[in-house]
Order: C-alpha cells, then sequence, then structure tokens
C-alpha cells in the first residue's frame, strides 16, 4: 500500500512539473506576441512628412557621426563617415568609409536598385541581400551582415530604421541580432553635405 501511495504522489509531482511547465510556455508564447504586437511598422509612417525619397537624398556627399552600444546600451565604440552615393535611373551606389575612435578604418560599398517603394542592395560584408521598403518619412532596411567579435567572425541581422528629419537630416537606428536576440544597437546621424 506504502507503494502506492507514494507512485501516486510521484504522479502527482509529475503531473504539476508538467502543468507548471506549460503555463510557462504558454506565457512565453502570449509574451512574444504582446511584444510583436507592439513592434513598429512602416504602415505606422503613412502620413508623415517629409516624404523620404531615397533617391533624392543619397545623391551626393553626406557626412555621419554614429555610435555603436551593447544591449545594455553602453557605448562601445564611435564612429565618423563620409558616403558618396550617386544613381543611374534605378541603380544606386553608397560608397561609404568609417574611421572608429580606436583607429580602424572600414569600407563598404553598397549597390541598391529601386522597385517602386522598395529597395533591395548588396555589399561585400553583407550576406545575400538586403532589402527595405518606404513608407513616408520612414525606411526599413533588413539584412545579414558579417562582422567580427573578440577576433571571430559573426554573422548578425540588422534591422534598420532611416527617418528623414528634413532635405538635409537622417537619423538611423538599427538593432542588431544574433540567434533572434538583441545584442546590440548602432544609431547614425547623417546630414547632407551642400
Amino acid at each position: 500500500m506504502e507503494h502506492c501511495k507514494r507512485a501516486v504522489k510521484l504522479m502527482h509531482d509529475y503531473t504539476s512539473i508538467f502543468i507548471n511547465s506549460i503555463r510557462t510556455i504558454v506565457s512565453v508564447i502570449a509574451l512574444s506576441f504582446l511584444i510583436a504586437g507592439c513592434s513598429q511598422s512602416l504602415s505606422d509612417y503613412k502620413q508623415t512628412t517629409p516624404a523620404f525619397d531615397l533617391k533624392q537624398y543619397f545623391d551626393g556627399d553626406i557626412k555621419a557621426w554614429g555610435l555603436v552600444t551593447d544591449r545594455n546600451g553602453l557605448v562601445k565604440r564611435r564612429f565618423t563617415a563620409t558616403i558618396n552615393a550617386s544613381w543611374q535611373g534605378d541603380q544606386g551606389v553608397l560608397d561609404e568609409s568609417f574611421e572608429f575612435d580606436d583607429g580602424e578604418r572600414q569600407h563598404r560599398l553598397w549597390r541598391l536598385t529601386k522597385i517602386g517603394d522598395q529597395y533591395t542592395g548588396s555589399a561585400g560584408d553583407v550576406v545575400g541581400e538586403a532589402a527595405g521598403s518606404v513608407v513616408g518619412f520612414a525606411m526599413n532596411w533588413q539584412y545579414q551582415l558579417m562582422i567580427e567579435v573578440d577576433g571571430e567572425p559573426w554573422t548578425v541581422g540588422v534591422n534598420d530604421w532611416l527617418y528623414q528629419l528634413d532635405d538635409d537630416v537622417v537619423i538611423n537606428i538599427g538593432k542588431l541580432t544574433k540567434f533572434g536576440i538583441e545584442v546590440g544597437q548602432i544609431t547614425l546621424f547623417m546630414q547632407k553635405q551642400s
């Protein structure tokens, strides 16, 4: 009889653990949907102005200043950049040169294609193709980028949001993710040169 009581208690304990695990999983799933529902969407910017004309803004010389922060918001690097941009029809080139506060220099050459309000792009350190859309004064641009972290190559997801504040100023906020987890952010202030 004692053996049966222990078996029933053990069954009850496992059932409680199983039910609590199911509750935890359901809570995580519900929280994920809630967070996804709260995230911004390009449609949030339909009525905003000025209308972001990527071809017009990224035509000529642009100066930029930026910060790289870790997932806790701590500034890890600062940089300046120059961008020389040009378009031939719906084909664009952004020639970017970066100089970081530790002396490192980087170069990225973007080749862009405009299809309506959609854009695609490629660059040497971009895995596959970048894709983005413009609505109102905002652009959302997503791609996979190869970077080096502590001497190791990483591929991170980049979710860039660009906002055109006026004819000369664009702010870019990019979230960096690895395995779906945010690992950092890049904030960039761009000013078109006359």
